[in-house]
């Protein structure tokens, strides 16, 4: 009996950091940031700008939270106010139950660490002093760190797979190891939450995939609470634990999931030139489609497929005087057979 309870047990936790996050995520009353009726803006030439009003937001330990919406939207207005960078226009911002704006600049720099999307210019700094600079919050009055300071800077090192440029000029780096020292830097700071305004925005792919893939890990290995806006929107879906997805009308929270089956992600990013597919969570073009064609055959090819005869203006319709079966190995269109889409394409722009 008691070997069959630990099977289901092992089966439904695959190792105690998996169980330790289950536990953290399950417990509302650990949250570590809340909004209360809070109202955001700014004031510019002497005029007030309302961005968000009457706000109530959460982020728990543990989880990573991607913050998304169309530009203009106020994402970076949000974080600066949750990271105490300007006062809300109303309501409040606490971290742990304490609120932002009474801590002093040390207390804050212990609770928040934040990394802005400007780019990091710094001659004559190693990887290893760049990333030191996280611990100055607890340094004494000369700035000194112990020798704990610097084992955790070192720790946070090894955790970007950048030890081995740890005596490396910061200005030598790439720009994907610049943000990945920023990252380090914001982790040795030890603080319960860390917010990046854009950490994927002067980045290639697989320099973004890689800085979303570690903040997840961190997240849920560490027990912090990562806070992030990206207009990276399939990245956001396939790795936030929740979305907070800002429009003019407000602040939709979910599961990624959810945001999408109820359509809330399709209204939000509403276009005449692109619409998104819920299908698949990609975001495809709205080409004018004035031909028409049948296609039926394999699911892999067939997807590839749609794209360039929509990328051509063929419309899929399900009878038209041109049929497209689509094989294992080749697309046959009437009594003719193609081995690429080039050729398929090429055929029926002849034809019509």
């Amino acid at each position: 009996m008691l070997a069959g309870k630990l099977t289901v047990f092992r089966f439904a936790f695959r190792d105690l950091k998996e169980l330790a996050y289950f536990c953290r995520n399950n417990s509302r009353s650990m949250s570590l940031l809340t909004t209360t009726h809070l109202s955001i803006g700014y004031h510019q030439h002497k005029e007030l700008t309302v961005v968000q009003n009457a706000l109530q937001l959460e982020v728990r330990p543990g989880e990573m939270v991607c913050l998304i919406g169309p530009n203009g939207c106020g994402k970076s207005t949000l974080l600066r106010t949750l990271a105490g960078l300007q006062a809300p226009l109303e309501g409040k911002v606490a971290i742990q139950q304490k609120d932002i704006q009474r801590l002093s600049a040390t207390v804050r720099a212990q609770m928040i660490s934040l990394v802005l999307t400007d780019r990091v210019e710094i001659e004559n700094a190693t990887v290893r002093s760049l990333v030191a600079m996280g611990r100055h919050p607890y340094s004494n009055w000369w700035g000194a760190l112990s020798d704990s300071d610097l084992q955790k800077v070192d720790d946070a090192i090894r955790m970007v797979h950048l030890y081995k440029k740890a005596n490396q000029l910061f200005s030598e780096l790439s720009d994907g190891e610049k943000q990945r020292v920023m990252i380090a830097k914001a982790f040795v700071q030890d603080t319960p939450i860390i917010m990046l305004d854009e950490p994927t925005a002067h980045l290639d792919l697989p320099n973004r995939v890689e800085i979303m893939l570690l903040l997840h890990r961190l997240a849920h290995q560490s027990g912090k609470a990562i806070l992030l806006s990206t207009h990276e929107l399939d990245m956001a879906l396939q790795a936030a634990d929740c979305i907070w997805l800002m429009t003019d009308k407000g602040i939709e929270v979910g599961v990624p999931e959810d945001l999408v089956l109820n359509g809330n992600f399709s209204e939000a990013f509403k276009s005449s030139h692109y619409y998104f597919n819920p299908t698949n969570g990609n975001f495809s073009m709205n080409y004018t489609l004035d031909k028409e064609v049948e296609l039926t055959g394999d699911k892999t090819r067939l997807y590839w497929t749609l794209r360039a005869l929509a990328r051509a203006g063929y419309a899929v319709v399900d009878k038209a005087d041109h049929r497209i079966v689509i094989e294992n190995n080749y697309w046959q269109l009437g009594e003719q057979r193609f081995d690429s889409i080039s050729e398929l394409v090429q055929q029926l722009n002849a034809l019509h």
